[in-house]
């Protein structure tokens, strides 16, 4: 979640948390974290140093993040609906026609059919427990569907959630979220008004029951801007963003290896670059800067990503969302019915409350939308049914629970 970093989560889960479409989408843009602000501390490791682009732009100065730019995004309240519709697009970007080529449409079309095949897979890992859908749409286009499978016979709580968002922003935003140099009064030099957007996304996190079976984040999304074109301080934009992450409480070797090999085959289709690339910037941002740890034992993520094609960018996305199933499920069928004990479900209770601190903390799609009245549900439905926190909690050293704590503080390369 750097610039369009927001429509993680569930719609948001902020590779991390979540939150309502209308929040996810107005953050999406709204938090734009400058490359080189918070490189983490880390322990027994030298610095972690800011992601570079594979071709670097020089470095632009960036706008601060005012709560004051944050809480002018204007989007429509959604109302429930019944049935899922054929699409939440507007009549101009649908499904027929020309319009059906649009890069909008085909992004919607991928987003809803990644959430059945996601789904579908989750249902059958299960062997019986279902999800429960809410639908919702808005007066003026945009809407989303979210699906939320809790207590069921493998997964403690599961939710799968697409959106797609229609608002307006306005021109400090889209400033703060582009990065774009002020003058030295601290006004833009260029005067320009609201700016139309477009978002669009599918975001989950997965919980299990068993603690040897790992916990799954993914999101992927797209954000346009739909101000006429070269608008003066706001010209047209487009860019993607995503990722997907890996948060075990215990470490096999054979399923982290399994995970990132998924995610590298993924990326090399499109570019080499990709995955060594994007595993770092995923081991930074999921950095619990209190804790000295990162969240889990990564996977990639990517976001204001618009240095390539568009055809070619959407492509990477696809790809990535649908890698999601073979990169996963095979883990949770090894591991669902392993036994465990009280001890080693403790531990995992103590892990999904670090997932719960950064949520909370630091992934700026639930931050956002707690500060700005989001619904609640959407909001926390990232978060375990059960979590744990032990005062001055330290694991055995060699122990299987400090392996794992030792590779949330040094990062390590998994294949």
């Amino acid at each position: 979640m750097d610039r369009a970093v927001a429509l993680t989560g569930f719609m948001g889960v902020g590779m991390g948390g979540s939150m309502p479409a209308a929040a996810a989408a107005a953050s999406l843009v709204l938090f734009a974290p400058s490359r080189s602000s918070s490189s983490p501390r880390t322990l027994r490791r030298p610095s972690l140093l800011p992601l570079r682009r594979a071709t670097v732009a020089p470095s632009r100065p960036r706008i601060p993040r005012l709560v004051a730019v944050r809480a002018n995004v204007a989007i429509e309240k959604e109302t429930p609906e019944e049935e899922r519709p054929e699409t939440f697009l507007r009549a101009a970007d649908g499904h027929h026609g020309a319009a059906s080529a649009s890069v909008r449409a085909r992004f919607e079309r991928m987003i809803r059919e990644v959430q059945d095949e996601v789904c579908a897979a989750i249902e059958a890992a299960d062997g019986g427990g279902k999800f429960k859908e809410d639908v919702w749409s808005r007066p003026g286009g945009g809407g989303g569907i979210s699906r939320v499978l809790q207590d069921g016979g493998v997964w403690e709580k599961a939710g799968v959630n697409v959106s797609v968002v229609y608002g307006v922003m306005p021109p400090e935003a889209y400033r703060a979220a582009k990065g774009e140099a002020v003058s030295g009064n601290g006004n833009s030099s260029v005067k320009a008004g609201p700016v139309p957007f477009f978002a669009a996304g599918i975001s989950s996190v997965l919980h299990p029951k068993n603690p040897f079976a790992p916990t799954l984040h993914f999101n992927y999304r797209y954000f346009e801007t739909d101000a006429t074109k070269d608008a003066p301080g706001a010209p047209r934009q487009w860019w993607f963003g995503g990722g997907t992450d890996f948060t075990p409480a215990y470490i096999f070797e054979e399923d982290v290896k399994h995970f990132h090999r998924v995610q590298k085959e993924a990326c090399d289709k499109f570019d080499p670059s990709f995955y060594p690339r994007f595993k770092k910037w995923c081991d930074d941002y999921f950095f619990i800067k209190h804790r000295g740890e990162r969240r889990g034992l990564g996977g990639i993520f990517f976001d204001d990503l618009n240095d390539y094609d568009q055809e070619m960018l959407l492509a990477f996305s696809t790809e990535c969302a649908r890698s999601v199933v073979r990169a996963y499920v095979p883990i949770i069928e090894r591991r669902k019915d392993t036994p465990f004990t009280e001890q080693h479900k403790a531990w995992q209770q103590l892990r999904r409350g670090r997932y719960v601190e950064f949520n909370l903390v630091y992934d700026r799609g639930t931050t956002f939308g707690l500060k700005t009245g989001g619904r609640i549900e959407s909001i926390l439905v990232s978060l375990p049914l059960t979590a744990r926190w032990e005062y001055d909690h330290k694991p055995e050293e060699g122990s299987e629970e400090w392996k794992l704590l030792d590779a949330c503080i040094n990062p390590k390369e998994w294949i």
